[in-house]
């Protein structure tokens, strides 16, 4: 009971003096989400290796996984970890449920592992809508938690919203939030607000573009040039939206500026394009993945801002790092990574001019082999072999009998030669390596005794 007045105690002081809080760094970053419904997902060790040699440096879980936050001790990857929706009425309820959270999932591993923040639940108010009441409580006890345990100067507490707690986001000056969930919100953003803390919201372009294709350019989605005269005008401020991403982020600026909250920052904790999907979705392809997250970065590096912003930088996190091929259908939802689960890239950004971050050394040696990460079905690659070398004109002649990658005689080994040639011969373009789904780009060489694949004698001649 004593241990429970005294937390009681703590959690009234915290909100007295919010001073003292974590400070949300002014430095734009770009992060990646990792999620783990992965069938080949790397061992935690081999992962932080692999983030370190990737040269990211800040990434988000969706749960405290004890074996990576170890495995990235001693390391400069900062780490956001989540809350499950599951643990709300828990911690939202108890103190110390929330104290025990923090020092098992926090304390335990702070400072050596660079935790950075703490995500509570995932866009609740949209897709738990009951729960709302808990929101504030949790964040409460959570930021009360830190402070028993001396973390709160170093570790900062929010929760992520989906998009569509915004109302009317376009033009972004008429923007506001959802009337039904005002009452959740204004004090979760002046409790935001008091702490320094960012509002976290997952901003998915690419969703608003599918429903709105009559009206949105896919050229303004995907960051790309557009003329003066077909950007994105709002007729109440004159502000002119080169991207519909910075569209979105005003669009919240705006809204919390309805409710007299104008020093709380926006984070994108999800944004990205998947790569693949079926045949409702056909801009999901290698190619405006590459495009939309290749700008992105820029953007962000670049510190372009915002419109109305143009001294404030969004940082986000790129949703997200792995295919995800255990989740269930659409067929977009297992292709929303850089990489599948093996850590061959699923496309290749382009860094060029960028800095370091996803600049791997051995980016520009890739090659297209067949898939391994689902079975393939070998009509399909017989169907897919017979193309590449003929209509498209893949240079099959090693894969001949009597030839040096004639064996092993199979269908799989024949493919990934010849999806290579072509892949090499079209100039390494994400889109020249799909073969309808059965393809896939990596950076190990398939290259084997006296059978040298194209991307080799690429490198060689080169």
């Amino acid at each position: 009971m004593i241990k429970s007045n005294y937390l009681s105690l703590l959690l009234l002081l915290s909100l007295i003096h919010y001073h003292h809080v974590a400070t949300f760094s002014d430095d734009p970053f770009v992060g990646v989400n990792i999620g783990t419904d992965v069938s080949n997902l790397l061992p935690a060790p081999d992962l932080v290796n692999f983030l370190m040699h990737q040269k990211i440096t800040h990434i988000r879980l969706y749960d405290p996984n004890p074996d990576i936050l170890r495995a990235l001790s001693g390391t400069h990857i900062h780490v956001t970890i989540s809350v499950p929706n599951n643990q709300l009425l828990a911690i939202a309820s108890s103190n110390t449920t929330a104290t025990s959270w923090i020092r098992r999932n926090v304390a335990a591993y702070h400072p050596s592992t660079r935790i950075a923040a703490v995500s509570l639940g995932d866009e609740v108010l949209s897709s738990l809508p009951s729960a709302a009441p808990l929101l504030l409580p949790a964040l409460r006890s959570l930021h009360a938690a830190l402070v028993y345990s001396n973390l709160h100067n170093d570790v900062f507490v929010s929760t992520p919203h989906s998009a569509s707690v915004i109302l009317n986001p376009f033009p972004p000056s008429q923007a506001f939030f959802n009337q039904t969930l005002e009452t959740f919100i204004l004090p979760l953003l002046h409790f935001l607000s008091q702490t320094n803390s960012p509002l976290m919201l997952n901003l998915y372009p690419y969703y608003v573009f599918m429903q709105n294709r009559n009206l949105v350019p896919l050229e303004n989605t995907l960051f790309k040039p557009l003329p003066f005269s077909k950007q994105m005008l709002d007729p109440n401020t004159l502000l002119h939206y080169t991207n519909l991403l910075d569209a979105m982020i005003d669009a919240a600026y705006f809204s919390m500026k309805n409710l007299n909250v104008t020093d709380v920052t926006v984070l994108v904790t999800e944004t990205g394009w998947p790569s693949r999907g079926d045949s409702k979705e056909p801009y999901a392809t290698p190619s405006n993945a590459l495009t939309y997250n290749s700008n992105l970065i820029k953007h962000v590096l670049d510190r372009s801002g915002t419109p109305l912003h143009p001294e404030t930088t969004s940082s986000v996190y790129i949703y997200e790092l792995f295919n995800e091929d255990l989740r269930s259908p659409p067929v977009s939802e297992a292709n929303w990574g850089l990489f599948y689960g093996n850590a061959t890239p699923a496309y290749l950004l382009r860094m060029s001019g960028i800095g370091s971050f996803l600049a791997s050394d051995n980016a520009n040696q890739t090659y297209c082999v067949v898939e391994e990460d689902h079975g393939v079905d070998l009509k399909t690659l017989q169907a897919a072999l017979d193309w590449a070398c003929g209509p498209g004109r893949a240079n099959c002649s090693e894969i001949q009998p009597g030839e040096s990658c004639f064996q092993p005689n199979n269908v799989k080994n024949h493919a990934s030669y010849a999806f290579d040639s072509y892949y090499q011969s079209q100039g390494k373009s994400p889109g020249s390596c799909d073969f309808k789904g059965v393809a896939m780009i990596t950076t190990s060489d398939p290259s084997h005794g006296k059978c040298i694949f194209p991307g080799r004698l690429e490198t060689l001649s080169a």
